[in-house]
């Protein structure tokens, strides 16, 4: 059975960086009908912290990426990675290390002065023949994977094609520190060893960790996973994605009125497509996800693009579902939603002309509010070829039945009545209503409005 994990560090946020990571081992697993895993790598003890724990999981709940395990947390499986290593000691493949950090930093200099990489120079690896110096007193040890020191390891990966390592080009990675703790590229071989892992899908910043989880899972007998790197993601400046260029938390899109349906969508076609397809659901995602067709290639975000999609989205959804998004908001600004006009109604009428939940709230806190127009807007559209018109309109109110399409006839009838076109009774009633001129059609909108409140409006305007 295909295992993948998303394995974030607590950190900070969840990005949208690690999102599509997440998003693309989920809908691997599910493609496949596998299985999902959430780990925390929360082995950063000064910076993790169980806020960014919390943001973590409130993102994925909220792109509704679930787990099928987990989440595991890695400073919970401190006693298992203890354990490996002292299999290992004993076998052989790793083995204590007494150079102090001074003398690793004396090396390193003298390796850089004479033009060579800086590396660990393998004093303390056991070879046969070899004879090592007694253990100094008062040096506490760090232990050293025995790294074979011949051949390459090479894998291929599934979205960069073949890559290959020289082994004598790593050197022997401390796996534990001197105070025991097991350092990141040893847990993660001991987490994807004991969880099943058969793909590991991330970002190609782990590219040169690979060759050395590699050889430590090989090192311990442990199957090796299939490992498909993904490239990394611009901003839309064409710079790498970082918290100056656009990398914010994936609840930071919720917060600014995006449907995770749209963030989905679009981040499913951050460096993978399906044709040219463009748009497409959850579910098709799931038939359609494969390896194949993740390019190589740096993905540019394009904020424009997840506006557009974002915006669809909304014209598709439900008018109850999007209500309940934006009657918090409205009472986060102190607006009240009142029975007239009725949320849903307002929200049916205006979700096909905004981008966001954001824009939709504005709108809906526009006609509630009935702020007044601005004196420029009044003195461009309440004249006196359009007062007498308006006036005309309020006195006929009283008669017409209250609908769009009732409300239309009538609107056409008074100007018709004064010769005039349709702008000049439209206008100044869009100001009464909502104190602006760009709403939808005006017959609709006044039906949004009791009659009563109607004519109050009006009568503000022309100051009755």
């Amino acid at each position: 059975m295909i295992r993948t994990r998303f394995a974030p560090s607590p950190t900070g946020f969840l990005h949208i960086g690690g999102a599509r990571t997440a998003l693309f081992s989920w809908a691997f697993a599910r493609r496949h009908g596998g299985q999902f895993v959430l780990r925390i790598e929360d082995t950063d003890v000064a910076r993790s912290t169980p806020e960014a724990v919390q943001a973590i999981l409130d993102g994925m709940a909220w792109l509704d990426l679930g787990h099928d395990e987990g989440p595991f947390y890695q400073m919970q499986r401190m006693d298992r990675y203890k354990e490996v290593i002292q299999q290992m000691l004993a076998a052989g493949t790793a083995y204590y290390c007494y150079t102090t950090p001074e003398e690793l930093d004396r090396l390193r200099d003298e390796q850089r002065a004479r033009g060579e990489k800086p590396r660990y120079d393998g004093r303390w690896r056991p070879e046969a023949g070899k004879e090592l110096p007694a253990p100094p007193a008062g040096v506490t040890p760090v232990v050293r994977f025995k790294n074979p020191k011949d051949g390459a390891v090479a894998w291929n990966d599934l979205v960069k094609g073949r890559i290959e390592f020289a082994n004598d080009e790593l050197d022997d990675l401390i796996i534990a520190r001197g105070d025991g703790t097991p350092t990141y590229n040893f847990c993660v071989v001991v987490d994807d060893w004991d969880m099943r892992i058969t793909h590991v899908i991330r970002g190609d910043d782990h590219v040169n960790n690979t060759p050395r989880q590699i050889n430590i899972l090989q090192a311990l007998g442990a199957p090796v996973p299939e490992y498909a790197h993904l490239s990394m993601i611009l901003g839309d400046d064409g710079q790498k994605l970082s918290k100056r260029h656009g990398a914010v938390s994936v609840m930071q899109y919720a917060e600014d009125g995006f449907l995770p349906e749209a963030v989905i969508n679009y981040l499913a076609r951050l460096g993978w497509s399906h044709g040219d397809d463009e748009v497409f659901s959850r579910e098709q995602l799931v038939e359609w996800f494969d390896l194949d067709h993740i390019t190589p290639s740096a993905a540019q975000f394009n904020t424009q693009k997840l506006l557009w999609l974002n915006a669809h989205y909304l014209k598709q959804a439900d008018n109850a579902r999007l209500a309940a998004l934006v009657a918090p908001r409205l009472t986060a600004r102190g607006v009240a939603p009142a029975a007239t006009p009725a949320l849903e109604a307002i929200i049916a009428l205006y979700k096909e002309r905004v981008q966001t939940v954001v824009e939709l709230t504005d709108a809906c806190e526009s006609l509630y509010l009935a702020p007044l127009p601005s004196e420029e807007l009044k003195a461009q559209h309440l004249t006196d070829e359009t007062r007498p018109i308006m006036t005309d309109f309020r006195g006929r109110c009283a008669d017409v039945e209250w609908t769009a399409a009732a409300i239309g006839a009538l609107i056409k009838e008074v100007v018709a009545t004064h010769g005039a076109k349709m702008p000049k009774l439209a206008m100044p009633l869009r100001l009464a209503l909502v104190g602006q001129t760009q709403t939808p059609s005006v017959d609709a909108l006044v039906a949004l409005f009791d009659r009563d409140m109607v004519v109050a409006r009006i009568d503000r305007l022309l100051g009755a």
